[in-house]
């Protein structure tokens, strides 16, 4: 299977043989991956980072909570909206060129929350952060792919992804008690110092890679019609959607459990397992992309269950948020590493649109979870869960030849992950 464009060439530094008698082992580019992990971190905490912040927000800007509650909204459609359009635009773009401007858009949106005080104003703010996350998200597994040697290239994928996890159990409790104790506005403007710091960082370690040659640039459409992106884009959507009807509500079907003081112990359990389930996924990726796929889909699946029949079970509850963890944990890595590996040579291209039905669904969550809440009650989110997995494992199941095949090809015509 063919992997991202210039994996080869930006491979070189892989070690080779001492004089033909002793392999080096392949290394990472550990300090430069980091400071991916720690773009993609910024990219998600900034997202998220209002909801703990909504009754100081709403005050300063005058506007009602649900109103302040827009500002996530906004963030996802500025993502959705410009994703495609813009990768396809910058594919020329040097990539590190391309990263720098990303993280910019995110140091001036941050800047500009903190110290706004009109509500339309925050909003366009918020905006231009979606917009500068849809760049980044698009473009930083395919340049963790591109910065390490074949065989480490899903590991380097995780390391770059963990910053997900950690921004949902550290870093938003963060945020919340620094926006409680100093103000939100100090919390938006710590991002921003962040953000300063990690542009200083890439362009100390980060390397550079070049864009696409303008005829070698992908068309979207024709994008879809490579075997393998369209099944990975279905299970990024519908998986996506899953877990955020649920996640997204998380608070509320524990308060209505009689749980609502452990929303907090709950999480962080949930995060903790999602730490390791990266782990796991970025040790092994290489050899079972298609094995733990299916595994992830089927642990969610287990903790919905419990959720579902056992849910007055305390323990069983704290049992169920941990698989839920270790389910999803790796599922942003398992995706990525996927469609990356399906696309091939227009791997920008599918990632782009990976990325927009990744917010799609991330809003159509939040949006049928609050359907469902109203009709029928937060009882319904786990059979909503297990109802939407069942399609999800069907094409992971189905897409055995591309997609998830069943025979991970690499180069030299070795292959690997027999299912």
């Amino acid at each position: 299977m063919s992997t991202a464009p210039d994996t080869a060439a930006d491979s070189a530094a892989t070690p080779g043989t001492q004089s033909g008698v002793q392999e080096e082992q392949p290394k990472l580019r550990l300090f430069a991956l980091l400071a991916l992990a720690t773009a993609v971190f910024i990219t998600s905490l900034t997202e998220t980072l209002p909801a703990g912040l909504l009754p100081a927000m709403s005050g300063d800007l005058r506007v009602s909570q649900s109103a302040t509650g827009q500002t996530v909204t906004i963030y996802a459609i500025g993502t959705v909206l410009t994703a495609i359009p813009l990768i396809a635009a910058t594919a020329g773009w040097r990539r590190k060129r391309l990263l720098l401007t990303a993280m910019g858009g995110f140091a001036l949106a941050n800047t500009v929350t903190a110290l706004s005080s009109v509500y339309e104003l925050t909003m366009v703010a918020r905006f231009v952060a979606g917009v500068a996350a849809g760049v980044a998200w698009a473009l930083l597994a395919g340049y963790a792919r591109r910065m390490a040697p074949v065989p480490l290239q899903g590991k380097a994928i995780a390391i770059a992804m963990a910053g997900i996890p950690v921004a949902l159990s550290v870093g938003v409790p963060a945020g919340t008690f620094l926006g409680e104790a100093l103000g939100w506005r100090v919390a938006f403007l710590s991002m921003t110092a962040l953000t300063v710091v990690l542009l200083l960082w890439i362009v100390a370690a980060v390397p550079d890679y070049p864009g696409q040659e303008r005829g070698e640039r992908p068309k979207m459409l024709r994008t879809l019609r490579i075997p393998g992106v369209t099944p990975v884009l279905f299970v990024t959507l519908v998986f996506v959607l899953a877990h955020t009807i649920l996640y997204a509500y998380i608070a509320t079907f524990l308060d209505d459990l009689g749980l609502g003081d452990s929303t907090g112990p709950v999480l962080l359990v949930f995060g903790v397992a999602s730490l390791a389930s990266i782990w796991i996924v970025g040790a092994k990726i290489h050899q079972r992309l298609r094995s733990l796929t299916i595994a992830s889909a089927l642990l969610v699946a287990v903790a919905a269950a419990l959720l579902a029949v056992l849910a007055d079970n305390t323990v069983l509850v704290f049992v169920a948020s941990a698989l839920w963890g270790l389910g999803w944990g790796g599922v942003p890595t398992l995706l990525q590493t996927a469609v990356g590996d399906a696309g091939g040579d227009s791997a920008d291209a599918a990632q782009a649109m990976l990325v927009t039905l990744w917010n799609v669904a991330m809003a159509g969550g939040g949006i049928i979870g609050g359907v469902l809440l109203a009709l029928v009650g937060s009882a319904s989110f786990p059979w909503t869960v297990l109802l939407l997995l069942l399609p999800v494992i069907a094409v992971v199941l189905y897409a055995r030849g591309a997609g998830f095949p069943a025979t991970r090809h690499q180069p030299g015509g070795g292959a690997q992950d027999p299912t």
